[in-house]
């Protein structure tokens, strides 16, 4: 796993220096301290840094063909590359390496930017074809490798990481926060992509491959599976497909000349990838998993359990109530706001795997394949309820809805019902806005000042489509108008919650200790695969059945218990720690005058939300968090000589 950066330009007055390009690579250490390397020519720059994990002898990069005409910076596995490397040598190029970098170079000579079709892994990649010209950015299909880029007339940089880019002075990359993202940003909680928290800076969406020539550039995905085909096939074949394509994904990502593990929640998505791990080799596979002292957020036992029934080399973990200690750390490696709290567990598994293995697995995309969330199950119901009768429907949704008591707890199963029964007869993508967004629209317009309000209001008239944040899920629902709503719902979440959120927490988290993971089932196989198979496969209402198909393919390798127990997402207790030993450090943060007087918040409503939180009238932990990050990202990155205007 590496970080890349770099620049391409017409304008021989527009060069990226070489301090510059320094600056840029030396942001990235982190995501490669074992080597670095950089290339430049008359019109471009790339540099690069590495984490060995396959090939540690000649993996070093930039890598070239053998006349040194194309050259490529790359982060993360290509998994295919031994077939690949044989068709190419079958060809008539030659290879000098053993790994898989220089595939590449050598594919994209054969075929130019559709190359990328052939890769199956996870990868952020940058190509330099210098008698063209060309610089080709692309990026994995599902998003598991993160690239930002930004064009300024005749310029071109990218980066894997947007602070990488802020190494660049302010006239090469101005410090002006993009209102209507950081409306997004309070919505869902990331900010999806193509934007970033900066004006002018974006994010290669995934699956797609960018082209810069002459100055102009175009982007195109590559990977646009039809979500609206079903495969209604006989389930014990569904079963055997499912064995054979994830048992083959995960022993291609076994592939390390590093030492390797996995992450194991106790869940059934990381106990499979464990159990399949296991099957595949010949000693115990090393495991970890992360607890609370709060037993309502602890799932070690079932870690533990796991571990015992699939004879792992098992490591556990406690994280004490000290999370004040690691924001700092947080706030600076996720380098624009991210309001998922998961990030803190994930951030410290990852910390201490790092001292035992290189690289580990984890179990991420089950529960969008395998409709695991509980939402999934509300969808169901809710369209089921779509289709009753006007007069039934309007009881529920009206009386029936208003006489549920409104809970101070932000996550109850009666308020969960109160907020379905709500969204009956709405359009499936507005309801689920509601079951899974941050603040909604009343609660942002509470909330912002009125000078913020007039800043939205003018970004929205020069983006016109980007102005309302609910556009990004109705997009995503599109993609599958054919479908079931449920299944909708789970496509809309891998074009968007995927890629935007869990990706960018395991990627980010991970690489800031210097550890690469892998998720079996996001080969893009597997997840073609798993969208082909009918809803009936996954989730059976009756009996709250979900994941169907995937527990009964891999039954064998998952203890009784953790089948058959209801999910637990990856949380932290943060409600009790906001009302006990972080509450002076919150208030301290949010109430500080140099937050106050950012003009994006009324002071009034921030100081509302944190007195109520702490008397226990409502539970806004979630939004505080969100807001808590937020301001921590102005410290590190906004404040001082680059402040925000």
């Amino acid at each position: 796993m590496c970080g890349i950066c770099g620049a391409a330009w017409t304008d021989p007055g527009r060069t990226l220096s070489d301090d510059a390009l320094k600056a840029m690579s030396d942001a990235l250490v982190h995501r490669g301290p074992d080597d670095s390397g950089v290339y430049r020519d008359d019109h471009a720059a790339l540099g690069f840094r590495r984490l060995s994990i396959v090939d540690l002898a000649g993996g070093h990069q930039p890598l070239s063909n053998e006349d040194g005409s194309v050259w490529t910076v790359f982060n993360g596995e290509v998994y295919n590359f031994p077939a690949l490397r044989h068709r190419l040598e079958a060809r008539g190029h030659t290879l000098r390496s053993s790994g898989d970098t220089e595939v590449l170079v050598h594919l994209y000579e054969d075929e130019g930017p559709d190359f990328v079709k052939r890769l199956r892994g996870m990868f952020a990649l940058a190509i330099w074809d210098a008698p063209k010209r060309r610089l080709v950015l692309a990026r994995d299909r599902l998003g598991q490798k993160p690239l930002v880029y930004r064009v300024d007339g005749s310029r071109l940089t990218f980066a894997s990481e947007l602070k990488a880019l802020l190494t660049l002075p302010e006239a090469d990359l101005p410090r002006r926060v993009n209102p209507l993202a950081l409306d997004r940003y309070l919505t869902y909680g990331y900010i999806p992509h193509p934007a970033t928290i900066l004006e002018g800076v974006y994010k290669l969406p995934p699956a797609h491959v960018a082209v810069w020539q002459d100055g102009r550039l175009t982007l195109d995905r590559y990977w646009n599976p039809d979500w609206d085909a079903e495969v209604d096939g006989d389930p014990t074949d569904d079963a055997e497909k499912l064995r054979e394509t994830l048992g083959d994904a995960v022993r291609e990502q076994m592939v390390a000349d590093v030492p390797l593990g996995a992450f194991l929640s106790g869940g059934v998505d990381s106990t499979i990838i464990v159990g399949l791990m296991q099957r595949a080799s010949d000693r115990p596979v090393q495991t970890f998993s992360i607890g609370f002292d709060d037993p309502a957020f602890d799932e070690t036992r079932y870690a533990e359990m796991a571990a015992s029934f699939l004879h792992t080399d098992h490591h556990t973990f406690i994280i004490e109530p000290k999370a004040w200690e690691t924001l700092p750390g947080l706030a600076d490696h996720f380098d624009e706001p991210f309001a998922d709290s998961s990030a803190l567990p994930t951030w410290h598994v990852a910390k201490e795997t790092r001292k035992h293995v290189t690289v580990a697995l984890t179990g991420d995309a089950g529960d969008e394949l395998f409709a695991g969330y509980d939402r999934y199950r509300a969808v169901a119901v809710a369209a089921m309820l779509d289709r009753l009768p006007n007069g039934p429907r309007r009881f529920l949704g009206g009386p029936i809805a208003r006489a549920i008591p409104t809970s101070v707890k932000a996550k109850t199963r009666l308020r969960k019902v109160k907020r379905m029964l709500e969204g009956i007869g709405e359009p499936s993508e507005t309801r689920y806005l509601r079951w899974v967004e941050m603040f909604d629209e009343s609660a942002r317009a509470s909330l912002y000042s009125d000078d913020f309000v007039d800043q939205l209001a003018r970004a929205g008239d020069a983006d016109p489509e980007g102005a309302d944040p609910r556009s990004v899920l109705a997009r995503a629902f599109l993609a599958a108008p054919k479908r079931d709503p449920v299944t909708q719902a789970m496509v809309a979440d891998l074009l968007t919650y995927l890629p935007g959120d869990l990706l960018v927490k395991v990627d980010i988290a991970s690489m800031a200790h210097s550890l690469e993971c892998r998720g079996p089932f996001l080969d893009h196989r597997v997840v073609e695969l798993a969208l082909a198979m009918p809803l009936r496969r996954k989730l059976r209402l009756q009996g709250g059945r979900s994941k169907v198909v995937l527990k009964e393919a891999f039954a064998d390798l998952i203890p009784p218990a953790i089948r058959t127990r209801p999910k637990m997402g990856f949380g932290v207790p943060l409600d009790r720690w906001f009302r006990g030993e972080l509450k002076d450090e919150l208030r301290a943060v949010l109430l500080d005058p140099v937050a106050l007087g950012r003009g994006i918040f009324r002071p009034e409503a921030i100081e509302r939300m944190i007195e109520e939180h702490v008397d226990s009238r409502r539970d806004h932990a979630y939004k505080l968090w969100a807001l808590l990050m937020l301001e921590l990202w102005f410290r590190r990155y906004m404040d001082g000589p680059t402040q925000t205007p």
